[in-house]
Parts: C-alpha cells; structure tokens; sequence
C-alpha cells in the first residue's frame, strides 16, 4: 500500500515546513498502531490528500470505515468535538477518536457522492438548506472547546498589525474599515448563536444512502447563525449563470427556506471577502483583488 506520495508531502512541507518531517516518516508505524489500537484494515489512501492522511478501510465487522490522521492535533480536536456534538443531526459517526494519537476513525458515507455532483444548482441549494436545517441548534455545549466568530476573522487584525506605523497595506482602506465597522456591528448584535460548520460547502455535504446526506470536516465555530452559508455561497460561484446572479439566487432561496435576515447575510458576506484578501497576502499570494471581489457582489445584495 502506497502511504505517501509526493504530492502530499510537499503539500505538507509547505504548510509546515521542516517541523512535519518527523510526523511524515513515523505515518508508516502510526498507521500500523491504528489498525491494531482501533480494530480495522486499511486501503490505499484518498487520492487527493491535502493537510491530513486518509485512507478508507473496514472495522472488524466489514463496514466501511475511514481513518483520519493530522499533524495539528488541536484542530483534529475541534473537529471531533463539532461532530459529537452534531451527532443523530446529519454528520457522519465519529466511531473512535484518540486525541493524543491526532486520530479518528469515522463512519464512511456510502456512495459518498459530494454535493457538487447534483449540478441542478436549485436543487443543490435546497439540499443544502436541507442539511444546515438539520445541524441548526442554539449552541449549549462547552465554549472554549471551540473557535469563537471573532477568534476567525483575527486574519484581519493581523493584516492591521503588519501594516501598522504609517505602513501602507495593499488592501483598499475603504473595504477593510467597513469590515471591521461590520464585525463590531454583526458581533454584538447577534441573536441566534450556533455551532457553525463553518466549512459547510459542496464537497463537505455527501451522499448518504439513497436519500440522506452527511457533513464531515467540520472547523467548529460559535458564532451567528447567518455566517453559515457563506462557503456554500463562494462555491461553484457561476453554476446556472454569472455570479451575480447566481448569489443573488441562492440567497433568495437561503433565506425564504431558512428564514435567515438577507442584510446580516450580505454584510458576513462583505466581512468574509475581506478577510479571504488578508489571508490571500499573509499567505504570500496576490491575486487579494478575488477577495475584494466577493465583498462587492455581497454589498450589491444590500441594494
């Protein structure tokens, strides 16, 4: 069995530079203990692995199972706890979970087949409703446990903190005012505080059954509930027209079904593309004109 591929490892050099070798050479033994700590054999690894090692498998009674293995431990952490606490709501089955080890044996979505296959983009955004319905509930649990809405847009005071002392950032001054204006008026004023997915886009929504779905990798963050369609919005943005168009659609829909604010909704959506800009640079890219981008189509909504 193939463990590593290139591919996945120089994806992990890159994101964590040299500190990643050791975790990268010991997989072959911390998958081998996995197997025999968790009861389950394993198959080739996903195809397209990014920032964490997963493989499917089977449990010692044949159903299908996967395993997931991450470097960063305390972000694993998160997205069990997120699950747990989505249990019997449309999440996939967290079946075992070692947080020392940074590992999870999950219930496999059978056919597993993503959200972005349903190419009728009406009927994907009912489903989608349909499943962000099923996760929505007032949030009850343990709050340090997760990422607070604030603690997210952080991307932002940093961007602040490096262009500080009469240093000029390249982001227009205008867009990252009226974000923070935005956080300082959204935060505050919040009345429906819920675990978010956070994540909750077209490849995390799989096909379970005939006709179920299930969610997985979950970021976990306590926050307004109006924040959560927004990675479902930013995906497959020109399917059934422009992107204007297609936005403007999916938000009719959101909201009618959902019964969310459409101005809350449009002002998370400004927020989060300026905030897709500061990510965009701390990363050291600079295409930051798509993040801008995504704040001017959701301003347009506030028209």
């Amino acid at each position: 069995m193939t463990l590593i591929t290139e591919g996945f490892h120089a994806k992990m050099t890159a994101a964590h530079g040299s500190r990643v070798e050791g975790w990268t050479q010991s997989l072959p033994e911390l998958i081998a203990g996995c197997e025999e700590k968790f009861g389950i054999k394993l198959e080739e690894p996903f195809s397209n692995l990014s920032y964490n090692y997963i493989a499917h498998g089977t449990n010692e009674a044949g159903t299908p199972i996967v395993l997931k293995l991450a470097f960063l431990k305390a972000e694993l952490a998160q997205e069990m706890r997120a699950m747990k606490a989505y249990a019997g709501r449309g999440a996939v089955q967290v079946l075992a979970w070692d947080e020392e080890l940074g590992a999870a044996v999950l219930e496999r979505a059978v056919p597993g087949t993503p959200l972005s296959a349903t190419l009728d983009d009406h009927e994907a955004t009912a489903i989608f409703c349909e499943v962000f319905g099923k996760l929505r509930r007032p949030f009850e649990g343990e709050a340090a446990h997760f990422q607070t809405i604030r603690r997210w847009f952080e991307g932002i005071v940093r961007y602040r903190s490096r262009y500080s002392g009469g240093a000029e950032g390249p982001l227009p001054e205008e867009w990252v005012v009226r974000a923070e204006e935005i956080l300082e008026e959204l935060i505050p004023t919040t009345t429906e505080t819920v675990l978010l997915h956070g994540d909750l886009h077209h490849q995390n929504i799989l096909r379970q059954g005939e006709d179920g779905w299930a969610v997985i990798d979950p970021k976990g963050i306590i926050g307004d509930v109006h924040f959560e369609p927004l990675q479902y919005l930013l995906n497959y943005e020109e399917r059934g027209g422009d992107k204007e168009a297609v936005l403007s659609r999916r938000v009719a829909i959101i909201t009618e079904r959902l019964g969310l604010d459409r101005r809350r909704l449009a002002l998370w959506g400004i927020a989060r593309g300026v905030l897709e800009a500061c990510w965009t640079i701390e990363d050291g890219h600079e295409n930051w004109q798509d993040g801008i981008a995504i704040s001017e189509r959701f301003a347009k909504l506030l028209d």
